[in-house]
């Protein structure tokens, strides 16, 4: 190759030219590594494509024995070629066969070569194949030579993942790129998902990859990065970003990144190798990123989030997002690393048939929206969204916590099979919808559904739950791209009620800060959002915020029952406050000769531990309190329901919570206030049995929920039950656990859980 740069823009030129021509794959791919060699003054280039089994074929060669293509075969990790696979990294040789990878092929005759020259084929940090140049004499090739041959490999990277190579492949054998995979992860929310792949964040596809000036090319890189660094200096001069703590370390990684010479050097050196600018950035970004995939160390690991938003946000600044329209997928399985449930929420209902998460808990809110609308949800699913692409085949067993990317006929037949015998045990529990929730002993238990939304309220009666024990009314903020307006929370309450006819409705006052966060409620950054600015520490804090929502909810009641609940209740004074914030609506809608509701009852959550020491006081202010589980068992045993490393270390079926839960069902006894539990607890028919023989007889959990609870309700001795949970919980047994027990008490008895 000239010592000039002009080599690696003339075979960019001659590539972008046999990309345009009308040829079939073969021909291409011939062209292509006969094109390399003349260019590289190689005596042998060679292209190897990765196959789903894990074996590295010749598709095409250069000088090589032409009769050894899709003949020669090295395994992943087998041999040079097999090393540069499995590693994704580059090897550049003197003496190729002084390597200890080297491996001896008879059927290609390259043992007169010496010079190696070998790159990775990848695409999103995944290896496709790989490429080679050799040489007879000993040299070292150069770093452009080097760039160069990374770039044809970007380029046969697309070919590959746009179906080029289609028709070369042998019956029986497929490429990697389409091979199935399956993970597992954990069952967050039951169902099964049979669908197509929409990623939640959908990669910038590159569709121009050659430049026709690098000069300009270079100068719109420039810019675009200009772009970045200030919007990255804006949001680190924002005020409501903590000056110290984990946020601001992310942002100061951003920033370090955006400045980094080193980084700035190589999408430039790619530029004027003849890729424009995106290509540029997506061709570093992933090569960055397979490189970064192979280190054991787990905080670099952890910064290949950032360093992949980085880029993402570099390709939108300089071609926006990608156009693959998937708006009319109506069997949309979405794929995310995490998300919000506002996000959750953006999708069409009907749309969404199952959801995938990188990370996720089964208490974190989108979790728990996601059950709501009846999405079958599998989290801490390492790997999803690199491995999947848009379109792409896909099964969620919300059961067992598998998930089958690309899967294979028989896989599909068998689930499709599973989807049936579910259907049939949905029906079996819809027979159940008119059957009285009564236990064999004749204990009735009250079973309410909880909601959020205008679109859950069709399950009301679908579930035949009997009313509903929690209505989270801070989803109607969080779907709102500004603040709903007092007219518009009336109407919704208002709906709410009507379509109860009569049932009772629990309307939790707003419940944001923490993780639910509103883009128009400005708030500071916090190092532990969930001990934090929240709940009805913020609305007592902005008492006009929590007004307008009071009087929309009495006035949605005119003339009927309401009941108001407050979240996150700390101490009885904040009942206290919030109730003379009741009271005042109430004096000024009665001056105004507004239709006051014919009954109002007060209650709250008890979600803080603290409450536990102020039982007695508080029963006496309420009318009716709830346990919220989620929050009581997170900050019960300091587990961060969020955080996926603890979040499932400790079991809420636990004796030392069933007594907490046991100290609030006594207060509610001595002060005859109805106490119920709204958590994710009642909703699983092993826990909800634990309540039941706790003493609760009133639980509200997911409508998809109640059909299993009863089923296990109706088989139920509650009283016989309840003996052995006081045997327990008095007399706690080394090695025995209540979850052990009540499973041993379930099987003994035919219980369904």
């Amino acid at each position: 190759m000239r010592n000039d740069m002009s080599g690696p823009r003339v075979l960019m030129r001659r590539i972008r030219e046999l990309m345009a021509e009308r040829l079939d794959p073969q021909t291409r791919l011939d062209q292509i590594v006969r094109l390399i060699a003349q260019n590289m003054v190689a005596e042998v280039c060679s292209l190897y494509v990765l196959r789903a089994d894990a074996v590295l074929e010749l598709y095409a060669t250069e000088g090589l024995n032409p009769g050894s293509v899709h003949l020669a075969q090295l395994r992943l990790g087998e041999g040079l070629v097999g090393t540069i696979a499995a590693t994704a990294r580059p090897l550049n040789l003197s003496d190729a066969q002084k390597h200890p990878a080297f491996t001896y092929l008879p059927e290609t005759g390259e043992e007169i070569f010496n010079s190696f020259l070998g790159v990775p084929v990848l695409r999103a940090g995944r290896t496709l194949g790989v490429l080679v140049v050799q040489n007879k004499s000993a040299r070292v090739y150069r770093d452009e030579e080097s760039e160069a041959l990374e770039t044809v490999a970007m380029v046969v990277a697309e070919m590959i993942a746009a179906g080029g190579l289609e028709g070369l492949t042998r019956p029986g054998v497929a490429l990697d790129l389409t091979r199935p995979v399956s993970f597992e992860g954990v069952a967050l929310s039951e169902g099964i998902g049979i669908g197509r792949v929409v990623l939640h964040e959908p990669r910038v596809v590159v569709t121009n990859l050659f430049n026709e000036n690098a000069e300009v090319e270079v100068d719109r890189l420039g810019e675009a990065l200009g772009f970045l660094r200030v919007s990255i200096e804006d949001m680190l001069a924002r005020r409501d970003i903590a000056g110290e703590g984990e946020h601001r370390a992310v942002l100061e990684a951003y920033r370090m990144f955006a400045h980094d010479r080193g980084w700035v050097r190589r999408l430039e050196e790619a530029v004027r190798n003849g890729l424009t600018a995106e290509a540029a950035v997506e061709k570093v970004q992933s090569d960055m990123r397979a490189r970064m995939m192979h280190l054991t160390d787990p905080y670099i690991r952890e910064r290949l989030h950032d360093f992949d938003d980085l880029a993402n946000r570099l390709l939108r600044q300089l071609i926006g997002r990608g156009e693959d329209d998937l708006s009319e997928l109506t069997d949309a399985v979405v794929v995310a690393r995490q998300m919000g449930a506002a996000e959750l929420l953006d999708y069409r209902r009907g749309q969404i048939r199952g959801l995938v998460l990188e990370e996720g808990a089964a208490t974190s809110h989108v979790v728990i929206v996601a059950r709501a609308l009846g999405v079958p949800v599998v989290g801490q699913v390492k790997g999803a969204v690199s491995m999947s692409e848009n379109r792409d085949a896909i099964i969620v067993d919300g059961e067992d916590g598998s998930v089958h990317l690309r899967p294979p006929q028989e896989i599909e037949a068998l689930f499709a099979d599973k989807v049936r015998f579910r259907a049939e045990r949905q029906q079996r529990y819809r027979s159940l919808r008119d059957v009285p929730s009564r236990t064999k002993d004749g204990v009735d238990i009250h079973l309410q559904m909880n909601a959020g939304l205008l679109v859950d309220l069709p399950q009301l009666d679908e579930s035949a739950a009997e009313g509903i024990g929690l209505f989270r009314t801070e989803l109607q903020f969080m779907v709102a791209s500004t603040m709903p307006r007092a007219s518009d929370q009336e109407r919704l309450y208002s709906a709410v009620l009507d379509a109860a006819a009569g049932r009772p409705v629990t309307f939790r006052t707003l419940d944001v800060g923490g993780d639910k966060v509103l883009p128009y409620l400005s708030q500071a950054s916090e190092e532990n959002p969930a001990l934090g600015y929240r709940a009805l520490r913020l609305a007592l804090d902005r008492p006009g915020l929590m007004r307008t929502q009071l009087r929309a909810l009495l006035k949605a009641a005119s003339g009927r029952e309401l009941r108001v609940m407050f979240p996150m209740v700390t101490d009885v004074s904040e009942v206290r406050r919030a109730r003379e914030l009741i009271d005042r609506e109430l004096t000024h809608l009665g001056r105004f000769g507004y239709t006051l509701p014919r009954d109002l009852k007060i209650g709250a959550m008890i979600e803080v531990p603290a409450l536990l020491f102020q039982l007695d006081a508080l029963m006496a202010s309420l009318d009716f309190v709830s346990v919220g589980s989620n929050d009581l068992f997170q900050f019960f045993s300091a587990v961060d329901r969020g955080n996926t490393r603890v979040a499932g270390r400790f079991d809420d079926l636990s004796a030392p919570f069933f007594r907490a839960l046991k100290m609030i069902l006594d207060a509610g006894n001595r002060h005859a206030v109805p106490v119920t539990l709204c958590g994710e607890m009642a909703g699983r028919p092993l826990s909800a049995m634990a309540l039941i023989g706790l003493g609760f007889r009133s639980i509200s959990m997911a409508p998809p929920s109640i059909g299993p609870v009863k089923a296990m309700i109706v088989a139920l001795d509650a009283g016989r039950l309840t003996e052995v949970m006081d045997e327990h919980l008095l007399e706690a047994r080394p090695g025995r656990t209540l979850r052990q027990q009540l499973m041993d008490f379930a099987k003994a008895h035919a219980i369904p859980y």
